[in-house]
């Protein structure tokens, strides 16, 4: 096997005239990918680069970019993905974490950016009015694809998605990224080999800091497709980009895949093309499933996965048509999912307090590609890494006879009520599962009188409009399955659910919209449009 980038080198020289790119009407073949990359990392190391060095990157979504990444890996640099969005104090902190310098391109070099980087030196791929090296300028050697990566090293630190403010940096070594399924096509078996057949022409979008973007590349790549990085042209990019570059495969977060259900429900947009759409990033209820599969066919794939763990599981077409529509699929071949009590406060172990198939827990991972931990965060560390080589998620869930893993929620995402812990996710299922209801959000807010409250917020099913009676029949739903404490004081109708920078929903955002409570009652449903 391979170290990482030399399979996805290896599979650039094996058809070198075929496209790799499609980016602002060009074409970028794979042998001129192959030689950019080669110019880049002859360009990083005349930089002072190497194995070891922290080169952190912030840049738009171009092939230049792309092969940027490629290159940095090439020559054994650690990479610290920069995400656009992050406030200065974020910024600084991300910065601070052994960055020798750091890469931007003209739509990326900002103000915030460059102040927050203060004595980092600064590297540039194409004119940015900085003084600054511009890695374009480096001409090619023979010897600059020779990869000088050490596998011990960490390849990359990608950020978990800063909820309590600080974004944490997940090390990943070249070791784990050279056994990570998506980059290795010789290991592929039958459904991930037809998931990169259908990327074909992959939609190619958001930011490369983000290791799921980077990820899914490989599929595409490795597998002979084209990467279609699309131009904006004023409307949302699902579905019209489908139609527009004829669009075989991409991954979507489920807001956006709300947002294009309800395009396609009024406009007649032509998503023909498309394959496989991969639908990640936060919990996808079934009604919500049920609905993109009628309106796009059998080519819907779900998948689970956390920062610190890398791709968990994957729900195929197949399993959605034998009518799994609640489970996030089986694991990828070498990772491990092991369910414990999620209450457990000992040390974790491989032995420690597992739950039997179809029991709730706390969702444990193991895998070759998982991280190896936070970067110089030992708490984090001994909070979240277990005896035997175990990730603990903090995501809840179980796994049913067959090996299927169904989320009931997260350990951190509670309310407390009445001094009772009472979890969203099991709230966010069982509202999700009443006819009315493609999307369900749960999150607490203060009250004087039970400390916090649980407050919903829900997504019509298409063609749907929820009244006063349908909210009481998810209140009294809410109550049979799971208890008195659980039940919303308030369920607000919402066309959509806010985002944050990553695309997933946003629950801070959420909070601000909450509701005031009945003044006489200690609950009640709320028709709200907001």
């Amino acid at each position: 096997m391979s170290l990482f980038p030399g399979s996805l080198l290896d599979a650039l020289r094996e058809s070198p005239g075929t496209a790799a790119f499609e980016h602002a009407g060009r074409v970028v073949s794979r042998e001129e990918l192959l030689q950019l990359i080669g110019r880049l990392a002859g360009a990083l190391r005349d930089a002072g680069l190497g194995p070891g060095d922290g080169l952190a990157v912030r840049t738009s979504v171009t092939p230049e970019a792309f092969a940027a990444h490629v290159a940095a890996h090439v020559v054994g640099c650690r990479v610290v993905g920069v995400r656009p969005g992050y406030a200065t104090g974020q910024l600084a902190h991300v910065l601070g974490m052994g960055v020798d310098a750091l890469l931007v391109d003209p739509e990326s070099a900002s103000p915030d950016l460059l102040e927050a980087a203060g004595p980092i030196p600064i590297l540039s791929l194409g004119g940015t009015g900085l003084a600054a090296r511009d890695l374009l300028d480096h001409p090619a050697t023979a010897t600059a694809l020779d990869i000088t990566a050490r596998p011990g090293d960490v390849a990359l630190l990608a950020f978990t998605s800063g909820s309590t403010g600080r974004p944490k940096g997940c090390a990943v070594t070249y070791r784990a990224l050279s056994e990570h399924w998506a980059w290795q096509p010789r290991s592929w078996g039958l459904v991930a080999a037809g998931f990169a057949a259908a990327f074909e022409r992959y939609l190619l979008f958001g930011t490369l800091a983000s290791m799921v973007v980077f990820e899914f590349a490989a599929p595409c790549l490795l597998g002979g497709g084209t990467a279609v990085i699309p131009e904006d042209d004023g409307r949302p990019l699902f579905p019209y980009a489908i139609e527009r570059y004829g669009i075989t495969g991409s991954i979507v977060t489920v807001p956006r895949l709300g947002q294009m259900l309800g395009i396609l429900r009024k406009d007649r947009v032509d998503v023909g093309s498309l394959r496989a759409l991969m639908v990640s990033g936060s919990p996808l209820g079934p009604h919500r499933l049920a609905e993109a599969v009628e309106l796009l066919g059998p080519v819907v794939y779900n998948g689970y996965g956390q920062t610190e763990a890398g791709s968990v599981s994957m729900l195929t077409p197949s399993d959605i048509e034998a009518g799994r529509l609640d489970s996030v699929g089986r694991p990828h071949p070498g990772v491990e999912i092991s369910i414990r009590a999620h209450d457990d406060g000992g040390d974790g172990g491989d032995a420690v307090r597992r739950m039997p198939r179809g029991q709730t827990g706390e969702i444990y991972v193991r895998s070759p590609y998982m991280m190896t931990g936070y970067w110089d965060d030992a708490a984090e560390n001994l909070d979240t890494l277990r005896k035997g080589g175990w990730v603990r998620t903090r995501d809840l869930g179980h796994l049913d006879r067959d090996g299927y893993l169904h989320l009931d929620g997260r350990a951190r995402d509670a309310v407390m009520v009445n001094a009772m812990v009472v979890y969203a996710g099991p709230i966010e299922r069982v509202l999700a599962g009443h006819p009315d209801v493609a999307e369900a959000y749960v999150v607490g807010a203060p009250d004087e009188r039970t400390g916090e409250a649980v407050h919903a917020f829900v997504i019509p099913a298409a063609g749907r409009h929820p009244d006063g009676a349908a909210l009481k029949e998810m209140s009294a739903a809410v109550q049979e399955e799971l208890g008195e404490d659980s039940v919303p004081q308030t369920i607000s109708i919402v066309p959509a659910v806010p985002t944050n920078a990553s695309g997933k929903p946003d629950k801070r955002a959420l909070l601000k919209i909450v509701p005031p409570p009945a003044p006489d009652e200690r609950r009640s449903a709320f028709l709200i449009n907001l």
